[in-house]
């Protein structure tokens, strides 16, 4: 059964690899939120604001990543042409 797309090595999905990227970053991000509250470990206000900014880069950045694979595969609003009148 040649023809499938699995017989093709190079008929992958562009958009996988960045998918799955913005995953991991969403679940390290998310990871290190919830191990930098200051009331379960208090520490330096330096330490816990780093702590934080770096896992507020890592949500952002991820949902950046999967934001553009959901609109590389399901296009963005308006490229949708529109059957012309007449």
């Amino acid at each position: 059964m040649s023809g499938t797309p699995c017989d093709d090595p190079g008929a992958g999905d562009d958009t996988a690899l960045p998918a799955a990227l913005g995953l991991g970053l969403l679940s390290v991000g998310g990871w290190m939120l919830t191990t930098a509250r200051p009331w379960h470990k208090p520490g330096s206000p330096l330490l816990l604001g780093l702590g934080w900014t770096v896992s507020g880069a890592l949500l952002l950045a991820g949902l950046g990543l999967l934001a553009r694979c959901v609109r590389t595969v399901h296009g963005a609003p308006g490229s949708v042409e529109e059957p012309a009148d007449g």
